[in-house]
């Protein structure tokens, strides 16, 4: 296991849609360790494969019950309505308000090749949608309707 680069805002990688895994294999599960090995060194509770450097539809989530693996995610259900204020690890020191579901239900497949679906609301909601947004090429920053300054955000923690 390895802790990989984090890319950042303006690499061209985060903009492009990212291919489906169709391979189960021992480069998988490396990915798959290093990018739970990455997400808690970097202290996020989400990483998707392009904050690496590849373009596949993978993403890690923790929330805090421990990481979720998903391989070609796709929200399936989502209802009500929440906006709060998002970060990302690609974007060192921006924050801004977006409006998420309150509510998903996401199917996706293990690192088995298995079928899962997860529900979460809230915090686990929001970085499931900002996380599939990677996946599609998008940033936070791009759907934020407000801004925060960054001394704001010192105030919150």
């Amino acid at each position: 296991m390895a802790i990989r680069n984090i890319v950042k805002k303006g690499d061209e990688v985060l903009r492009k849609k990212c291919r489906p895994v169709t391979k189960f294999d021992d480069r998988l599960f490396q990915l798959l360790d290093d990018m739970k090995d990455t997400l808690v060194k970097a202290d996020g509770c989400g990483l998707a494969a392009p904050q690496v450097g590849v373009l596949r539809r993978i993403v890690i989530i923790d929330v805090g019950d421990g990481p979720i693996e998903l391989i070609n995610p796709e929200i399936v259900k989502m209802s009500g309505r929440q906006r709060e204020v998002e970060g990302c690890l690609s974007c060192p020191n921006e924050w801004g308000y977006v409006k998420r579901p309150m509510k998903v239900t996401v199917r996706a497949l293990n690192r088995n090749g298995d079928t899962v679906e997860y529900q979460g609301k809230e915090l686990f909601a929001r970085a499931v949608c900002h996380e599939l947004d990677h996946l599609d090429g998008r940033l936070f920053v791009d759907i934020a309707d407000e801004m925060v300054d960054p001394s704001e955000m010192e105030d919150r923690k």
